[in-house]
């Protein structure tokens, strides 16, 4: 078997030339994944389906980093599109995109000196800022990487699926110091940019015994533990892992893990299986420098609305023995400040009332005490709340940006314009309106079908969208839920 990988990666040096400023070509389409884009895109849309884009531990933080898999898809799809699925189009403009050295052997980072990769999915271009970094060391070109190297171009599809257009920074790790990658790179991580680590984790051990040190490396990669990563077969885009953990330290960013498989669980054979892992960051996004700051809250003052929200609702029922004095914290101005809210409970995972409003008509601390209050009693879809169920109840705040109009040509351009995950959206014809929270995408993470239920909502046709007719808003929300 190695000396058919051996001749396998010496036909790819010389078969796939990449010439400077040229394309790097897709070397592993149909073989790790379908060559036919649209066979690739059906069985992206299948995987991510099958993910179900569930809400993630510390989703009310922003993302900022991904962990994916790079095997074939038939062995990792379902873990990779548990990471893939939390992205939405246009959320990000560039990716950094981490993998380790399979077939080279080489030291330092290699920097692609190709103008742009290629999948059956289109051209991902390369961000101006990655021709730069081999001006510091030890990024350095690396030609045969193109040629060969497989774990950069598989996670590719995936996030052209979600994302749609993006720049990329491509960087493949040799043995490298990985606090120093990450010293170089992190000046490149602004608002606007995702870091993607390409990583499997254990190879060829047997199920149980897979399956033990597996979830061993995904506990260490969330507690920040790098010393353990570096132990023999706990995962083979070690230094990629290692070096998005020296970035989140810098950042503050926050680990939680999506998924785990390994091919046992989706190929059939246990007595020797490979582990993927799917983990995500979340953080406040950093600011760019001279950037003006929209008003936007922070973690903290977030949470305080999530109590003042949860204090409402004891006040209602004579809890008065529970109730926390907020009312120092209250005094911050932020509090003060006009725009929509939305409050949102739950039970079990299943909603059990949700009221806001989509302006700012009080401040921001009025508003949340009245919607909790709404929610809680006057949501018509519901029953009031009872005692007994307060306890059960999880309570979600959302503060929303204004909404402004988006203006669109036809059916097309209006799915074209809406960015899943991103968006809520309001729509209205004559006295009919309805809105979707952002977070609505998580359950119709297909625009058409999203559009479809928000007509449904608003009392129209399904297919009201369809007809160009709708006015149409979108706004931007900050949600912030009670810890477990």
């Amino acid at each position: 078997m190695q000396a058919v990988g051996l001749l396998l990666a010496t036909w790819l040096l010389w078969a796939t030339p990449v010439h400077g400023g040229g394309v790097r070509k897709a070397v592993w389409a149909g073989k790790f994944y379908p060559r036919d884009p649209v066979r690739l895109r059906q069985v992206i849309r299948d995987f991510v389906r099958q993910a179900g884009c569930r809400p993630a531990s510390g989703s009310r933080k922003r993302l900022r980093a991904l962990v994916m898999p790079h095997a074939g898809y038939t062995y990792c799809g379902r873990t990779a599109a548990r990471g893939a699925c939390l992205l939405g189009e246009g959320a990000f403009d560039k990716v950094i995109l981490l993998g380790p050295d399979h077939r080279v052997g080489f030291r330092g980072a290699a920097v692609s000196e190709a103008a742009a990769f290629e999948t059956p999915l289109g051209l991902v271009p390369l961000a101006p800022e990655a021709a730069g970094l081999c001006k510091f060391k030890p990024f350095r070109r690396v030609p045969e990487t193109d040629r060969c190297e497989h774990s950069l171009e598989v996670i590719l599809p995936w996030l052209q699926f979600r994302l749609g257009h993006f720049n990329l920074i491509p960087v493949v790790l040799g043995a490298c110091d990985p606090r120093q990658i990450a010293s170089v790179l992190a000046p490149l991580v602004d608002r606007h940019t995702l870091v993607v680590a390409s990583s499997d984790l254990s190879h060829y051990l047997p199920y149980d015994e897979a399956v033990d040190r597996d979830r061993g490396t995904l506990e260490a990669l969330v507690k920040g533990d790098a010393g353990l990563l570096g132990e023999p077969n706990r995962a083979c885009g070690h230094l990629a892992l290692e070096v998005l953990m020296s970035l989140a330290g810098k950042f503050g960013w926050q680990a939680g893990i999506l998924d785990y498989s390994n091919s046992g669980d989706t190929a059939g054979d246990r007595s020797a299986v490979v582990g993927y892992g799917a983990v995500a960051f979340w953080g406040e996004r950093p600011m760019e420098k001279n950037q003006k700051s929209d008003f936007e809250l922070t973690e903290q003052q977030g949470q305080v609305l999530v109590k003042l929200a949860r204090r409402s609702l004891l006040e209602r029922f004579g809890r008065h023995a529970e109730l926390e004095d907020l009312e120092p914290q209250l005094a911050d101005p932020a509090f003060d400040q006009r725009c929509g809210t939305f409050v949102t409970l739950t039970i079990g995972g299943n909603l059990r009332g949700c009221i806001g409003s989509l302006e700012g008509y009080e401040p921001l601390k009025e508003g949340v005490r009245r919607n909790a209050v709404n929610a809680a009693f006057h949501d018509p879809r519901f029953a009031p709340l009872s005692a007994h169920e307060l306890d059960q109840v999880r309570i979600e705040v959302s503060v929303l940006s204004k909404p402004r109009p988006l203006e669109y040509t036809g059916p097309e351009d209006l799915l074209r314009k809406l960015r899943p995950g991103l968006d809520g959206v309001i729509i209205s014809k004559g006295p009919a309106s309805a809105t979707f929270l952002p977070q609505v995408w998580q359950q119709l993470p297909e625009p058409k079908s999203f559009l479809s239920h928000l007509c449904m909502k608003a009392g129209l046709p399904a297919d009201q969208w369809r007809k160009g007719d709708l006015q149409v808003q979108v706004y931007q929300v900050q949600y912030f839920e009670e810890p477990d």
